[in-house]
């Protein structure tokens, strides 16, 4: 009999290109110094079902500047945009599931039928076993604006908490992403 050794098969993995496009994406310092807004670290941990780090995912997150705009041709209102943030970052998940990443807290954006959404940072998730990209949102906790954000209520309440980040009081925010089980986070279909 020949001994099992615990690890990845193929089936589990998204293939030896995934890799290089990990290392050399990797962009997860989305705000060089002199960008304007509160700068904060968001640490993201990305879990499976039984709550078992993934260490071999990737996140990628997408988000307005402090003003509240988006880098991206759609968005034309007159708010400035900031020299060097794009908005844009991707890193790879570490042994313990987790990437950081440093940028400044987004400002609120418009709904498309009016008002404004709460501040928020759009993710997608890539993990094995994930054949799309999985969609969700990130907020912040202790923001008025929850009450009244038109994605956040289309949630059931029960199930909102997995898409708000946790302050630790010094500018970092914490979020775990739980890919299944009875902490799933909340995916959107988009």
């Amino acid at each position: 009999m020949t001994e099992r050794r615990a690890g990845l098969t193929a089936s589990q993995t998204a293939g030896p290109f995934f890799f290089g496009f990990v290392v050399n994406g990797h962009r997860a310092d989305l705000a060089p110094a002199g960008i304007p807004g509160e700068r904060i670290e968001l640490v993201l941990s990305l879990l499976d079902a039984d709550g078992t780090p993934v260490p071999d995912g990737l996140i990628e997150i997408w988000q307005a500047n402090a003003g509240g705009r988006y880098r991206h041709p759609e968005d034309r209102r007159n708010i400035a945009l900031d020299a060097g943030f794009e908005g844009f970052g991707r890193a790879a998940t570490d042994r313990a599931g987790a990437c950081r990443f440093a940028t400044v807290r987004p400002g609120r954006v418009p709904w498309p039928e009016g008002g404004l959404q709460a501040a928020h940072i759009n993710v997608s998730v890539f993990a094995r076993g994930v054949l799309n990209r999985l969609a969700t949102r990130l907020y912040f906790a202790a923001d008025p604006a929850l009450e009244t954000d038109p994605v956040l209520r289309a949630v059931d309440p029960a199930r909102r908490a997995t898409l708000v980040a946790q302050s630790d009081g010094a500018g970092i925010w914490r979020l775990a992403i739980h890919l299944g089980g009875p902490r799933e986070t909340v995916f959107f279909d988009i």
